[in-house]
């Protein structure tokens, strides 16, 4: 083959390549502009959580960590953004998503009907169970058998809207380990909480006074999902891909085999 014929081949090759990199390189730059006008801060994803839900998001030895902690830190990889966390009360959380405080909430929310008129969700990342806790002396294991007993539920959740649905009074505690001291004292009748939650936190606390019911075969288990700004689709529409690609990849599987010690991840 002509000498000068194979240079000009491998230069158009490397050209080729050289302009595919170049335009795959802007295009990502390009994508990442399209919606970084609507972060709270450049080239940042503001994260609101409690930080007090373990193992969802808390504290260990002063620093923050747990399933959404890490899921935060992993999406906003994905879109080339670095993650910010700003751990806020519960009673505010999702307004300051309206606010835009930060840009969004990963926090073990689920889509209802009232919050899809001002808020909107990501695909849902983990299907949670619902479980009942009691004193151990306690009779009650079924979902019915609560009505018109107390009931320690964090204010506006979904454990205290199913509790309220059947018919229990809510007494507000913000934290797990908080109404798990209620019941205790004998100062509420249980709580609704999530397995998971019972699960990470008898790991390493005395669980032997308390009885333990999965709601599972009760009640469906909830789909969580992130919540954002009804103005954010941009955003909404890369967290989902985002998402998918964690999804594809693994990587929500093993965050939840570390924290929940199972695949909550994956569709009933």
């Amino acid at each position: 083959m002509n000498f000068k014929k194979v240079l000009l081949r491998t230069g158009l090759v490397l050209g080729t390549v050289l302009v595919a990199t170049v335009l795959t390189e802007a295009g990502q730059k390009a994508d990442a502009a399209t919606y970084s006008g609507n972060l709270v801060n450049k080239s940042e994803l503001t994260i609101g959580l409690e930080g007090t839900y373990k193992p969802y998001s808390y504290r260990a030895n002063g620093k923050l960590t747990g399933f959404e902690v890490d899921l935060g830190k992993a999406l906003a990889k994905q879109l080339g953004l670095k993650a910010k966390f700003v751990p806020t009360k519960w009673d505010s959380l999702i307004a300051g998503v309206g606010a835009s405080k930060y840009d969004v909430v990963l926090n073990n929310i689920t889509e209802t009907a009232e919050r899809k008129k001002n808020y909107i969700f990501s695909n849902p990342y983990i299907y949670s169970r619902y479980a009942l806790i009691t004193p151990k002396k306690a009779k009650i294991t079924n979902i019915n058998k609560i009505k018109n007993k107390t009931f320690a539920e964090g204010t506006g959740t979904n454990n205290a809207i199913l509790a309220k649905k059947y018919g229990a009074k809510i007494v507000s505690s913000g934290e797990f380990s908080t109404s798990l001291s209620l019941i205790r004292q004998g100062r509420v009748d249980g709580t609704i909480n999530s397995a998971e939650a019972y699960y990470a936190y008898a790991k390493s606390n005395k669980t032997s006074d308390l009885n333990f019911k999965d709601l599972s075969k009760q009640v469906a288990p909830v789909k969580v999902s992130a919540l954002l700004n009804k103005n954010n689709t941009k955003l909404q529409k890369r967290i989902n891909k985002a998402l998918k690609t964690l999804r594809s990849n693994g990587t929500l599987k093993k965050l939840s085999k570390k924290y929940f010690g199972e695949d909550i991840t994956k569709k009933p």
